[in-house]
């Protein structure tokens, strides 16, 4: 009896200690340490000149700038290497200055007989354009151990085996580094690279189109790399300096040629992307040797760039570190730029050398709801860099929400937007009867109006207004804002569905659009000829049958007493449809992949209509006097003369009205306060370069809108102890009343053994 009462006040008096050493531990851990549980980086970090950024998905995929194609791979590309050329951070529309080039250079022209022409030559004689681009001098590769050589000269990573290897798993496993000077030998092994079978570069096609000898040349690396694979003698690296072709040569160490066919003024821009960046030989061969990409040593992994930053830490879909390049020679930052930003602060850095951060940090966050949390906790200085949706999407969130529009006030976050160099549009299909061009004049004259009354009825200011929340600007034509060769209002309304009212433009009525539909041969929505009604498809991809956006296109035509159907099938369906031209209305967009009006224009050049040639012309579009302009202005240099075919070429397909012309989609990014500099762009890709930071801000910031708040645990805390004080004196009650109830004989104290 006695054993058992005194087990059981001592197992209720350890509870009890227990739940008091609990509290004391939870007391002490409250006052011991004020680090945020959520931060990316040690508090201390804030107060460095560190860029701390996210991504997604998953970590950059390919690297290697021959094969790199992908939106986040291009903060770390344009960060590392360099094309010749580049665009200048500010100026709208885009402007293409040199980069290691000492300037952007003026071809020179010669016929078939080898003669030269003069500047502005007749595009039909140019047979060949001549490209001689002077390097800048001077310009040092980052260091790297693919350079590093020992007191002879001799390459001490060159050669070695797997078990050399061994054990190394990043480039900072290789202690000794070195570098030498870019030349023009560098840019020539580089687009000799995109024509190896070993490498798969998606801008190989395009280019060997272009430049002269490239797709032979592919085809003979492809042969002597079969070759070797069949007799087993096939090396380990392609020494690319052993096999050339006439299209690009190094004439000296500081000028490359390039010779194209006939005359493309366009070419310049394909030198301001990273698949024509330098590759040094060397990095090549290095990274070609067995075991390198076994243990994710290559070039997608590790590049090797002369700008202005370089790889420092790689962990895949952990974190990836960029730092600044010690050799990089420190381009100035611009002194021009456009309206607004001189106002805007981004001018201040006139002058001054870049890049201004020192590190870059890439921190993998798997969901966006905790991204923009540690965002808007000031741990991330800008979301995601590269990404143009987060501007647009906060924009929406502060004008939905007075609180969230309070917060971003508050914080002093920087939401910028802008109209980017793209274009979604509503094609008809010129192979279809109803919509498309039609058997005989008659017929085309009444298929042209019926396009142009339902261009009226659709009205894409609304469509922009609900489902883009406002973010884009409606289209009058196929050339979005920031490409030379866009018209901005009222000099480029679209005449054949706006108005121009008190200087603004107006949607003509629908009134007009029903005449036009009854001059198309559909008074009141049916066939004059045998009173059916109107019945139109519109072929989709997803299963997008009910979609709201689908039953707004509905509502649209309804206004004209038109029947809308949905054809939805799944993508590859739609693809085939598409391919084969039984589509008879669709969705569509195009993203530039240069700033010139060229890349939009010949999207509606007949020759390259997607049925018949496998092209871009999803419309399949023809019109005999726009090929002829289109013709002739890819042969124009950037001038009066070619605004003026542009110009003509617009006003041809608004009156034809293959496309309605829907909207200029809008994004952009978000910055913290912090954060100097900032200007959205997806055309400008080498922004890192530009950012400032004030670090100290940052550090004030992140300290004021994270400190602990430690009450409500206290709350918790005096509720335990609370809880616990009850039971020690139900304890206590009990254990009194079971002595006072015991035999005299068996009574004992309630916390002492009795004795022997």
């Amino acid at each position: 009896m006695e054993g058992g009462v005194l087990m059981a006040v001592l197992r209720r008096a350890g509870r009890f200690r227990c739940v008091a050493a609990a509290c004391a531990l939870v007391l002490a851990a409250a006052g011991c340490s004020r680090e945020p549980v959520n931060s990316p980086y040690p508090r201390q970090d804030a107060a460095q000149n560190v860029l701390h950024t996210a991504f997604t998905q998953r970590s950059p995929k390919h690297l290697d700038p021959a094969s790199s194609y992908s939106t986040d791979e291009t903060p770390f590309t344009y960060s590392i290497y360099e094309p010749l050329y580049a665009y200048h951070y500010l100026k709208r529309p885009y402007e293409l200055i040199p980069k290691t080039a000492e300037e952007i250079a003026a071809p020179v022209y010669y016929d078939a007989q080898g003669n030269a022409l003069p500047p502005d030559a007749d595009g039909e004689q140019v047979a060949v354009s001549v490209y001689d681009i002077r390097i800048k001098p001077g310009i040092l590769y980052q260091p790297h151990p693919a350079f590093a050589r020992d007191e002879a000269g001799r390459y001490l990573y060159w050669p070695m085996s797997p078990e050399d290897i061994e054990g190394r798993y990043a480039i900072t496993d290789f202690p000794e580094t070195g570098t030498r000077e870019l030349t023009a030998h560098d840019y020539v092994y580089a687009i000799r690279r995109l024509a190896s079978p070993r490498v798969i570069s998606p801008i190989f096609g395009v280019l060997a189109e272009h430049i002269v000898g490239m797709a032979e040349y592919g085809e003979r690396l492809k042969a002597l790399d079969d070759a070797g694979a069949t007799d087993g003698q096939r090396a380990t690296w392609l020494d690319l300096r052993d096999h050339g072709f006439d299209g690009v040569e190094a004439v000296d160490t500081h000028t490359l040629r390039i010779r194209v066919k006939g005359k493309y003024p366009q070419f310049r821009y394909w030198l301001a992307m990273t698949f024509t960046a330098p590759i040094p030989w060397e990095a090549d061969r290095f990274y070609a040797q067995p075991g390198m990409a076994e243990h994710g040593l290559s070039f997608n992994t590790w590049p090797v760039g002369t700008g202005p930053y370089m790889m420092a830490e790689s962990l895949i879909n952990r974190r990836h570190v960029l730092e600044r390049n010690p050799n990089f020679r420190g381009e100035p930052y611009p002194c021009e730029g456009e309206p607004g930003d001189k106002e805007a602060g981004l001018l201040e850095d006139c002058g001054k050398p870049t890049p201004f951060v020192d590190r870059v940090v890439f921190h993998l966050e798997k969901e966006s709801v905790p991204l923009m949390g540690k965002f808007l906790q000031g741990y991330y200085d800008i979301p995601e860099v590269g990404r143009g949706d987060y501007g647009a999407a906060m924009t929406v969130a502060a004008s939905d929400s007075a609180e969230k529009a309070e917060l971003y006030a508050d914080r002093g976050i920087q939401i910028h937007t802008t109209t980017e160099a793209q274009m979604f549009y509503l094609g008809f299909n010129w192979l279809d009867p109803v919509v498309g061009l039609g058997d005989t004049p008659e017929q085309q004259e009444k298929n042209r109006k019926l396009r142009q009354a339902l261009s009226i009825a659709f009205d894409w200011e609304q469509f922009i207004a609900i489902f883009l929340n406002d973010q884009g600007t409606p289209a009058h034509g196929p050339i979005p804002p920031g490409v030379v060769g866009h018209q901005p209002l009222p000099e480029g309304v679209n005449s054949q569905v706006y108005e121009m009212e008190d200087g603004r433009p107006k949607r003509r009525s629908l009134d007009e659009a029903r005449q036009l539909l009854a001059e198309a041969g559909y008074p009141g929505g049916r066939d004059a000829d045998t009173g059916r009604p109107l019945i139109l498809y519109f072929d989709s991809a997803g299963g997008m049958g009910s979609s709201p956006m689908l039953d707004w296109m509905r509502r649209q035509l309804s206004m004209l007493n038109i029947q809308l159907e949905v054809r939805a099938t799944d993508y590859n369906r739609f693809q085939d449809k598409m391919r084969n031209g039984s589509a008879q209305m669709f969705m569509w967009g195009w993203v530039a992949d240069y700033p010139d009006a060229e890349n939009f224009l010949f999207l509606l050049y007949g020759p390259n209509a997607k049925a018949k040639g496998g092209g871009e012309n999803a419309s399949n579009y023809r019109n005999e006097e726009y090929d002829r302009l289109f013709e002739e202005m890819r042969f124009l240099d950037d001038g009066p003369a070619k605004a003026e075919v542009v110009r003509r070429m617009v006003e041809i397909v608004r009156e034809d009205a293959p496309w309605m012309f829907g909207y200029y989609p809008a994004s952009g990014g978000a910055y913290q306060a912090w954060v100097g500099n900032a200007k959205p762009s997806q055309m400008v890709r080498n922004t890192l370069q530009y950012y400032r930071l004030d670090p100290a801000l940052r550090a004030a910031s992140v300290e004021k809108w994270n400190r602990p708040v430690w009450w409500p645990l206290l709350l918790v805390v005096a509720g335990i102890l609370a809880i616990a004080l009850v039971a020690w004196r139900q304890i206590r009650r009990r254990e009194t009343a079971v002595v006072a109830t015991a035999p005299r004989d068996q009574r004992v104290a309630p916390t002492e053994a009795p004795a022997p």
